[in-house]
């Protein structure tokens, strides 16, 4: 199955995330199929770029994301 999902990326005590498109069997930062965008969640207000286009493209061919990502997704309009 695929996942719309966070990819943790920088420091300890100080993440940021990809949003990442994966099969869900593969660990959450390991291998990944597209990167769609970024979450910043240590900046204030927290910083959220998605390509939407894409996004629509893989939620329509059934990746399905997961709930902080639909969240994220709901914020920028793409669902």
């Amino acid at each position: 199955m695929v996942k719309i999902r966070l990819r943790r990326m920088g420091a300890k005590k100080a993440p940021y995330y990809r949003v990442v498109v994966a099969d869900s069997r593969y660990p959450r930062d390991g291998r990944f199929i597209e990167e769609l965008g970024i979450y910043n969640p240590c900046v204030n207000p927290a910083e959220i770029k998605i390509d939407a286009e894409r996004a629509k493209e893989w939620i329509a061919t059934g990746a399905q994301p997961t709930e902080t990502v639909r969240a994220l997704l709901k914020k920028v309009d793409v669902l």
